[in-house]
């Protein structure tokens, strides 16, 4: 698969970057990209929901009243489930909501995310980007210029850069990350990937290692 490099104002520079087929044409697994998404969203959540039991809430512990006698039902104390401010029966506890998936599966989620958006022509290539200092609304305008209509992007560097990134940060319509931080859940998240050229390269010189 070959794409054309374009420069930070969307034009065509002349150059290409030649992406490897037994990356970008492989077969797509779309249960593995199930499994990634869920593994990461359900890392997300916090667990931290909680009910009080019946040892837990407010309230005497004194037996209501006599067991026998009274012409009416039993009672214990008035912390029972059954009455109003009673504790909760089976309620929820705090507990993790994150799962082990294997490498090898998110290996292939990820790469099989990266697929569907080389067959739908959403992957950008745009030249190294030399920022000297943070500035958003250029990054803004270099974004606009590269996604055309669609309104959602991720910026892969082949390394973290502090100054892309603080460029980037406040826009909630782009994600900004390294190559090797990248996920199953923000390449399908995006509506265009944009590789720089030197992240884009790293896949013909240590696909192995760009894929993990």
């Amino acid at each position: 698969m070959i794409v054309d490099v374009l420069n930070t104002k969307g034009e065509k520079t002349g150059r290409s970057v030649e992406l490897p087929d037994d990356i970008f044409g492989a077969e797509p697994n779309d249960h593995c990209i199930y499994l990634a998404v869920k593994q990461y969203l359900a890392a997300q959540r916090q667990g931290t929901h909680k009910t009080k039991t019946r040892a837990e809430v407010h309230g005497s512990s004194k037996k209501l009243h006599k067991q026998k006698g009274t012409g009416g039902s039993r009672k214990g104390n008035i912390r029972n489930p059954l009455y109003k401010g009673g504790g909760t029966v089976n309620g929820p506890k705090p507990h993790a909501y994150s799962f082990k998936l294997n490498r090898k599966v998110k290996d292939l989620a990820k790469v099989s995310a990266l697929v569907y958006k080389a067959r739908e022509n959403k992957i950008v290539i745009v030249e190294d980007l030399n920022v000297s200092a943070p500035k958003t609304s250029t990054f803004a305008s270099m974004l606009d210029a590269l996604r055309g209509d669609n309104r959602k992007s991720m910026l892969i560097l082949p390394e973290h850069d502090q100054n892309v990134y603080l460029s980037g940060r406040n826009l909630q319509s782009n994600k900004t990350v390294a190559l090797s931080d990248m996920n199953t859940y923000d390449i399908t998240n995006a509506s265009v990937i944009i590789f720089t050229e030197s992240a884009a390269k790293m896949f013909n010189e240590e696909p192995a290692e760009v894929a993990a």
